[in-house]
């Protein structure tokens, strides 16, 4: 390596270990087009080895670039060792440290793309976990949720940089192999190896890019009611039981195909896995955790969180963490909507009402909002703010527009940002569009604050008249619609709505059809509310 590029990359570190994070920098400077993952893994140690071709697009004049690849950790054994860098048959002078892969290049011009190619071996820290499966069995599966897709194989580790993936997968010839996008065959090599090959036509984030590599019981499912490849992939002691439980997939997949828009993958495959999560959303190749297969259907709810990822999470990523509820949140409730088509409205309402629980309790323990204000841990964020309280905005939104606004909306924001990424300001815009409402105190008061609601009442009925003194004993009054359900002497209701911003305020509910005798407030559970007695 030249003295001169030894200098540069050292104060690089120097100045840019602390902003790793910073990915605005980065994607300024360079836009990954393509990654060709050749992986070759084995039975007699957790080396892998492996080769990644990488297309990088550059934003602007550069002489260098890096990616995210955990080093090799001298104590420990673990991390990756980087052998060569190689444009064409050149090879480039790089240092790899910290966790980054710096490369020199010649001086390369805006947008001007090169492929590169990263060869490497070592023992992942992380990410790719090999290990034995509940029955004993090797496995290996990519678990790269939220970034950890690095420790694997040499990326950028953050969902503003999407790309298409492409593999080739060689392991001994007792494993089956899954991965993105659609099979390209296999291979049967002289060394009692195997190797198989996918390619994935659709640009996703690095937290989606999978394969699985276990002894796997497969069942391709004949498509029903929709036209998407659906498969089952379960360790085969459990084949029975895992086919039973992933069935429902196609049904979901035609709902949210109706709801949304034309699933976006080449293909879903439902895996048993050694994940760490309850399921994985990997992008058309879904990760479940191995102890969720039971046989008895009773992960339902599951499957269509993780299939309605496809949508939201992997086809419309998040543009960075903080608007991570983009995803959670509405996979949370995109299945509530789903139960509630099969099951009926009492479902929605159960669930509703269970999530609305947990959220209390939540943030009394830990207040928060949907969007953080501050990361300093990205697991942290998987939490139920992003999840259950994410959803229960859409829930707010839904009724507060309409539901044929809502609805058309929804789809336009899918099909605006599919195979790419969205901010929250990006949603709230687009919902404002289809409503023809100012939606900025909404997505203000619930996303960006703690607050919810907590409510006290007093009323009297006089002539014709419900007066209503509401008390708000939040510390910080919020703007809602609160729907109140008026119960007349002849036993009949009737809803009403009024809309309350201040702290404490008298609300009169007119034109009540007879002698009002009680009141209920909030009846189809609308509002993420908590009332309390006066």
């Amino acid at each position: 390596m030249k003295p001169l590029f030894k200098i540069f990359i050292l104060s690089f570190f120097i100045v840019n270990f602390a902003n790793a994070q910073d990915y605005k920098t980065r994607f300024n400077g360079i836009d990954i087009q393509h990654y060709r993952l050749k992986l070759a893994v084995n039975d007699s140690t957790d080396v892998i080895d492996g080769s990644m071709d990488v297309s990088v697009r550059f934003r602007k004049l550069s002489n260098k670039f890096e990616l995210d690849f955990v080093s090799l950790d001298t104590v420990t054994g673990l991390g990756m060792e980087v052998t060569s860098v190689l444009n064409d048959a050149d090879s480039l002078e790089f240092v790899h440290r910290f966790d980054r892969l710096v490369i020199g290049t010649d001086i390369i011009y805006k947008d001007t793309i090169i492929t590169y190619t990263i060869n490497y071996k070592g023992v992942p820290k992380d990410g790719l976990i090999i290990s034995k499966n509940k029955h004993g069995d090797r496995t290996f599966f990519g678990d790269n949720w939220p970034n950890r897709a690095h420790n694997w194989f040499p990326c950028v580790d953050h969902p503003s940089d999407k790309a298409t993936i492409e593999y080739e997968v060689t392991a001994p010839n007792h494993y089956k192999v899954i991965a993105n996008g659609s099979s390209l065959g296999h291979t049967e090599n002289d060394n009692e190896t195997v190797t198989y090959s996918y390619k994935s036509s659709k640009p996703i984030p690095t937290k989606v890019m999978v394969t699985g590599i276990a002894d796997f019981a497969v069942q391709n499912i004949e498509p029903t009611v929709s036209s998407v490849p659906v498969s089952s992939w379960v360790y085969p002691q459990q084949a029975e039981e895992g086919f039973k439980d992933f069935e429902v997939a196609d049904s979901i997949i035609q709902f949210f195909e109706e709801k949304i828009g034309p699933y976006p993958f080449d293909k879903l495959a439902n895996v048993q896995s050694k994940t760490r999560y309850g399921g994985m959303e990997n992008a058309g190749c879904i990760f479940y955790n191995e102890s969720a297969i039971t046989g008895e259907r009773k992960i339902e709810a599951l499957v269509a969180h993780e299939i309605a990822h496809q949508w939201f999470g992997n086809s419309v990523s998040e543009q960075d963490w903080p608007h991570v509820w983009l995803s959670e949140g509405f996979a949370t409730y995109f299945t509530n909507v789903y139960m509630e088509h099969k099951y009926g409205s009492e479902e929605m309402q159960k669930r509703a009402v269970e999530q609305r629980d947990r959220i209390f309790a939540y943030n009394d323990k830990t207040p928060g909002t949907v969007i953080p204000r501050r990361i300093d841990d990205l697991n942290h964020i998987l939490n139920t703010n992003t999840y259950q309280k994410g959803g229960w905005v859409l829930h707010m939104l839904r009724n507060k527009i309409g539901e044929e606004n809502f609805w058309r909306g929804i789809r336009e924001y899918y099909k605006k940002y599919q195979y790419g990424n969205a901010t929250t300001a990006h949603f709230q815009k687009v919902m404002e569009a289809n409503s023809g409402q100012n939606l900025d105190t909404f997505f203000k008061q619930w996303l960006t604050t703690n607050n919810y609601p907590v409510l006290g009442f007093t009323w009297v009925y006089y002539k014709g008249v419900v007066r209503i003194i509401i008390d708000q004993k939040q510390d910080v009054p919020m703007a809602v619609d609160l729907d109140v359900e008026l119960t007349y002497d002849d036993g009949t209701t009737e809803i009403k709505q009024v809309f309350i911003e201040d702290k404490l305020a008298p609300y009169r509910i007119e034109d009540c059809r007879s002698t009002v005798v009680g009141l209920k407030y909030d009846p189809l559970n609308k509002l993420l509310v908590k009332f309390e007695a006066q």
